[in-house]
């Protein structure tokens, strides 16, 4: 007789990150290194901690090594070596299913290509972003037009992406982030694509999101852009140069 197999659970358990006297961290990064075959040395001994709550950005020029730092930060990737922590958990005990899960609960991501599915209202891009959450379709759409009337776009529910501005589609995308209430959201040069006017809406939005409360990393190359945000973390050939929030 064959035994049972028993399924891996992805509901994995949060251990603790916070130290006495320091405020909750959403994410932690010690001694991170990235490598690729060659070899390449992208990453070299990353530590980064990002309190819950907070409003940063990420800055460096092209080739720094913010895109590989932010797709280890995501748990996109997982670094050569090192320790990276999300919402308590060790990604590194984690397998990929468990983190994708992990992923799914905690991490929003806003992209300068938007990527918003032609074909489908704002709304149902939003309620998209809930599709694997347990939630019942009715619910979705509720939570989804909810999402889009606090980023400003309550009378675009039924809108396809061809019919919004650039700015309205970075609005559509910002609100598909955050509409499974994530513990942190990484926004990749979130107005790489747009004009000055739609870039100043969407900091603003970014500003006000933050003053509620949520936690937001920006990764830019724009550093006017960084120094407008409370703290700004400089990336220069796989090393951290500059913190201004370290404690």
């Amino acid at each position: 007789m064959i035994g049972r197999v028993e399924a891996e659970p992805t509901q994995v358990e949060a251990q603790p990150i916070t130290k006495p006297g320091r405020p909750p961290a959403v994410l932690e990064l010690c001694e991170v290194r990235k490598s690729y075959p060659g070899p390449v040395e992208v990453l070299r001994g990353v530590d980064l901690r990002v309190p819950r709550g907070e409003l940063l950005a990420i800055v460096g020029p092209s080739g720094s090594g913010k895109s590989t730092l932010l797709h280890i930060m995501g748990t996109l990737e997982r670094p050569s070596s090192g320790e990276v922590r999300i919402a308590g958990h060790d990604a590194a005990v984690l397998s990929d299913r468990q983190l994708a899960s992990v992923r799914a609960r905690t991490i929003g991501f806003v992209f300068q290509q938007f990527f918003l599915l032609d074909g489908m209202s704002a709304v149902e891009n939003v309620a998209h972003g809930l599709l694997y959450a347990g939630i019942p379709a009715p619910r979705r759409s509720a939570q989804a037009a909810e999402v889009l009337e606090r980023v400003g776009l309550g009378h675009r529910l039924e809108h396809q992406p061809a019919q919004l501005s650039g700015g309205e589609r970075q609005r559509v995308a910002i609100a598909r982030a955050l509409v499974a209430r994530p513990g942190i959201v990484f926004a990749d040069e979130p107005t790489g694509n747009l004009d000055s006017h739609s870039s100043e809406q969407i900091m603003a939005l970014l500003h006000d999101l933050y003053a509620e409360g949520h936690t937001i990393v920006v990764i830019t190359h724009d550093r006017e852009m960084a120094d407008g945000l409370p703290r700004q973390v400089e990336i220069r050939d796989g090393t951290i140069v500059r913190d201004s929030g370290a404690a």
